[in-house]
């Protein structure tokens, strides 16, 4: 059938059908009637064609009497109708001479003259019969078996003329002639003519329309239509839900919504990808969601790509994301920068670096998440959605600098983490990213991944070395892969050639303070010092260059000190020059970070550690040495810091140069020509302690219980891809079976005792060990302290608790300065220093070390170091001034923080370690609290602020002197009023801390939500009869 010609039947259904065979009469329209054959007999003309096309519906005001049985239709009962209406007339006309009361003949009676007399009254009873006579002769069977609208009309007909009479037979007929005169002229002056009688198929017609468009009480019709149109919706509704789950595409921008453009374009100043980029988005294996490896050179766009793969997890296939970055500052960085999508496009981002995060995750009611992480609460966070039954939630996990899989215990954690994921979770799509990759295939293999590589830059890199006063432009492809570019135009003083042997001075000078310059040190007091000499030559016209924003620099910089100012800032700061390592307090680095971005500092003297960190690009950068502390750059590490050369939209190159001396040039032409380095696994690494602890928690989660299926599990990993090149002593299943007897040893695990059942089982130890991320080597020694500590736990003061949360791996970073040591002990209370005696370092061992005596008793080195680090953070819990302690203790700043920041994840570890053994009870509640103080480190006034990621301690003070003291004050904000309000504070910033309040008390509220339906939840196993 064409699609022209496709038309539906639609038969009418009342709600009783008649049988018109049984019931013929005279009142049966003739198109109804059937022939003696049976046949039916229709009106040809005027037929009605009753099709109707697809999606016609009907009106409850339509004619509902076309394809009934009308009597409308039927000619002879309007034949017999108007005869008997003529006949009326005829009589009319017989009486229409009649004598009025007084005797006069009238031809043109007026009936509205005066009432008739009684006599009169019989002729109009006589026209009443008639009347009567006509309706009697409608009164018959057959009416019982038309529609409802005769029957109606019939009563009304009936009702109004009793009516009519009973209203005639009350009234009078007391004659008034002088009345009737003056009516009577009155009447012929006006001269309006009777009203003509309506006809009775009038009637007839006026009633059944009526009737038909009155409205039903109850319409049988209209049930039908809104059952039959609800059930549609219903349908429709389920099947357009079905799609949307299904659908990848809800927009022109790559499938997601225009919106999500516009906010790429103002808030990242973003108008257009690359080619590679849009090239990627459209890659296959990116639309049919498989994994993927894409790699990339520094600074050409990859965390772009990987940001808009994530919101098209979370707003069209609503799922949630995992970013895993490998510091805290990138995360927080991360944080503040998604805060604002986030709450544009409704979905949740949390963090988890440090102390922060909550294990598993809120279930957050109808809003999607996504958990940005640092690579060890990464792990964590998985193995808390594991035991939760609740990783399928993640639809998406994206790893950035995927080369550090090969970056010792770090890259084991993040084997463990994607092996874990590649595991259990089929629907899970895993993007890794990177610019560094060696062995891309062994990658591939073990993520199931494919891969996509380009060599894309923005902006065009030039690299150079030095050697002596010459350049030379680095080329794989010369026989020497150098080739002469220039001498340095610069004159050097002999005082000055001493100062600066490498010229650095003039490699500088040609691009500051108009451009921008970073130097990459071997060491953190190489920069300080390189930072210190530069300033020494620079003419005095560099600082006139934005010298109110250097004071204001200076000014913040002194104020996140409480006072106090690094006096090599001070020195350097005013020229346009600072240095950046991990001496620097976080809040020193932010600050340095932020300015170098504006354009406040022109050079920056740097550790590599930047390179790998936060995006600073710069014009030029130098590499004043080939060496990191005493190692020789590798092909990775040199590719990622010269990647920082070019800023895109600024610069229309950028320049490396590298300084060597003559001694390292050989080595040098092969770390500008050598392949990347191969990513190795690390699960092996310190005497296997990766795959220990992936076994652990793999029992303990009850991913695999039996040795088979660990075998079965490890050869999903990295580790097995290259055990040919890795185990080359022992076969991984070897490894596995003596791994299982280490743990087995250290009473982490047990056996069934049936041989052949085999089912293997994690202890309450073993449990404690990896749920709070607890390292193998540590969990006993942790183990027993805390036993010991219940023993005589002091708490009058926090020094007791702080050395039991003091990280074991800090010990031997730091040599306890014996003199400090023992002025610092002797100021303790009687109290604490009982505690000191009770760990197994007594006074007498201090004083005699300060001393500088032979110590004849026993004491544990590991135990006086551990205690020395627990005073510190003693102090800076009492006085939360980073700077005065670390003044006092004769270590760095950087260090001092670390130590902070490193204690306060240990302790959030052991307070997890406590919760999973009963007779640790007694640490629960007072770890909590303690992670919390070790987290900020502040006034307790300022914890609500600082919970807001970027926000440190010297911005919490302006903001709480604003009169924004709580975090609702600063999610509430107006960031024009904050850039007006706080010092320093540019609208870019303010718009973060205002989104980051807002997303954080999102978070808070969805925690409270949860808990209020866990409440109201009805149990699963609630008794019934």
């Amino acid at each position: 059938m064409s699609a022209d010609n496709r038309e539906i039947k639609i038969k009418r259904v009342t709600s009783r059908k008649r049988s018109r065979d049984s019931l013929k009469s005279h009142l049966t329209p003739l198109r109804k009637r059937t022939t003696a054959s049976g046949e039916q007999c229709s009106e040809k003309t005027g037929e009605r064609s009753h099709t109707r096309t697809m999606g016609e519906n009907y009106s409850d005001n339509e004619d509902l009497f076309g394809d009934y049985d009308s009597i409308l239709g039927d000619s002879s009962f309007l034949a017999k109708m108007d005869d008997a209406e003529k006949n009326m007339k005829q009589h009319d006309i017989d009486h229409k001479t009649y004598i009025d009361p007084v005797g006069h003949h009238l031809d043109n009676p007026d009936f509205t003259a005066l009432r008739p007399t009684r006599d009169t009254c019989v002729k109009s009873g006589c026209d009443d019969s008639l009347t009567d006579s006509i309706l009697e002769g409608l009164r018959d069977d057959p009416f019982r078996d038309v529609p409802s609208s005769q029957l109606a009309f019939q009563q009304e007909v009936l009702q109004r003329d009793e009516k009519n009479r009973c209203l005639d037979a009350d009234k009078t007929s007391t004659p008034n002639p002088e009345r009737s005169v003056e009516y009577r002229n009155k009447r012929e002056e006006i001269d309006v003519a009777p009203k003509a009688r309506k006809s009775m198929t009038d009637h007839l017609k006026r009633a059944m329309l009526c009737n038909a468009a009155a409205p039903s009480g109850v319409s049988r019709t209209t049930v039908q239509k809104e059952a039959v149109v609800t059930e549609e919706i219903s349908v429709a509704m389920q099947a357009i839900e079905s799609v949307y789950m299904e659908t990848t595409d809800l927009g022109p921008f790559f499938g997601l919504p225009t919106k999500v453009k516009e906010l790429i374009c103002n808030l990242k100043e973003i108008k257009d990808l690359y080619d590679w980029q849009k090239a990627c988005l459209n890659l296959d294996s990116v639309q049919q969601r498989r994994n993927l490896i894409y790699s990339l050179p520094t600074s050409g766009g990859k965390t772009l790509v990987a940001e808009i793969l994530i919101l098209k997890e979370l707003l069209c296939r609503k799922k949630d994301a995992l970013l895993i970055l490998p510091y805290i500052s990138l995360v927080q960085e991360k944080v503040r920068g998604l805060a604002s999508f986030g709450l544009e496009l409704d979905f949740m981002v949390e963090e988890y670096a440090g102390s922060k995060g909550r294990f598993p995750p809120v279930k957050t009611r109808g809003k999607r998440s996504l958990y940005i992480a640092t690579i060890e609460k990464a792990h964590s966070l998985v193995n808390s959605l594991i035991e939760a039954d609740r990783l399928g939630n993640i639809g998406l996990v994206v790893v950035d600098e995927l080369h550090m899989l090969g970056d010792g215990s770090r890259g084991a954690i993040i084997e463990m983490t994607l092996a874990k994921v590649l595991y259990l979770s089929g629907s899970t799509q895993i993007i890794g990213m990177s610019a560094t990759l060696g062995n891309v295939q062994d990658l591939q293999k073990f993520l199931k991944a494919e891969n996509y590589t380009n060599d894309f830059r923005p902006v065009q890199l030039d690299e150079y070395v030095k050697l002596k006063d010459s350049i030379y432009e680095v080329d794989p492809k010369e026989e020497e892969c150098f080739r002469f570019s220039r001498l340095l135009n610069f004159k050097y003083s002999s005082a000055m050639q001493k100062m600066d042997p490498d010229h650095i001075v003039a490699l500088v000078t040609e691009v500051i303070p108009a451009h921008s310059c970073l130097v990459f040190c071997p060491t953190k007091k190489n920069c300080e010092n390189v930072a210190g000499m530069i300033c020494k030559y620079l003419n005095k016209q560099f600082l006139q260059h934005k010298e109110a924003e250097k004071a204001a620099l200076l000014r913040d910089l002194k104020s996140c000190g409480n006072g106090s100012l690094c006096p090599v800032l001070r020195r350097t700061v005013p020229y346009g020059l600072a240095y950046h390592h991990s001496g620097l307090t976080s809040e020193e680095r932010k600050l340095v970070e932020e300015a170098y971005s504006s354009g406040v500092l022109c050079l920056l003297a740097c550790t590599s550690t930047l390179a790998a960190g936060i995006n600073l690009p710069a014009r030029r950068v130098i590499l004043r040495s080939p060496y990191v502390a005493m190692e020789f750059l590798k092909r990775s590490q040199y590719k990622q810091m010269v990647g920082r050369a070019g800023r895109a939209g600024i610069d229309a190159r950028g320049e490396s140069i590298l300084i060597l001396p003559e001694k390292d040039k050989l080595m040098a032409k092969q770390l500008v020509s050598a392949p990347m380095e191969i990513c190795y696994s690390n699960l092996m690494h310190d005497d296997g302690k990766g795959v220990l602890s992936l076994i652990l928690s793999l029992i303990g989660l009850s991913i695999t219980t039996t040795l088979e299926k660990i075998r079965d599990f490890m050869s999903g990993t990295l580790l097995a891809v290259q055990e040919s090149r890795l185990c080359t002593e022992r076969s991984l299943a070897e490894i596995i079976q003596e791994c299982v007897t280490v743990l087995k040893d250290k009473a982490l695990i047990t056996e069934s005792p049936d041989p052949q059942d085999g089912t293997l089982q994690v202890t309450r130890l073993g449990r404690a060990t990896f749920k709070g991320s607890v390292d193998l080597i540590y969990c006993d020694v942790l183990y027993r302290d805390l036993l010991k500590g219940l023993e005589s736990l002091m708490l009058n003061s926090f020094l007791h608790l702080l050395y039991l949360v003091t990280p074991y791996d800090m010990i031997s970073q730091c040599k306890p300065d014996w003199m400090t040591y023992f002025r610092q002990f002797t100021m303790l209370s009687a109290a604490e220093q009982k505690m000191s005696t009770a760990v197994g370092v007594p006074e007498s061992f201090i004083a005699r070390k300060a001393a500088g005596q032979t110590i004849k008793k026993n004491v544990d080195m590991a135990v006086a170091g551990r205690l020395y680090l627990a005073l510190v953070l003693f102090s800076l819990v009492k006085e939360t001034d980073l700077w005065s302690v670390a003044e006092r203790f004769q270590l760095s700043r950087g260090f001092v923080q670390t130590l902070l920041s490193s204690s306060s994840s240990f302790c959030s570890c052991v307070l997890h370690f406590t919760q999973e053994l009963e007779e640790l009870w007694a640490f629960r509640a007072l770890l909590t609290e303690l992670t919390r103080r070790l987290t900020y480190c502040v006034q307790a006034e300022l914890i609500p602020l600082m919970e807001v990621a970027g926000v440190m301690q010297s911005r919490a003070k302006q903001l709480y002197s604003a009169g924004y003291k709580t975090l609702s004050h600063l999610a509430n904000a107006d960031p024009n009023v904050l850039v007006k309000t706080v010092e320093n504070l540019y609208k870019k910033q303010a718009n973060q801390i205002v989104a980051s309040a807002k997303m954080l008390l999102n978070e808070k509220a969805e925690a409270l939500k949860e808990e209020v339906d866990d409440l109201l939840m009805m149990p699963l196993d609630l008794p019934s009869l």
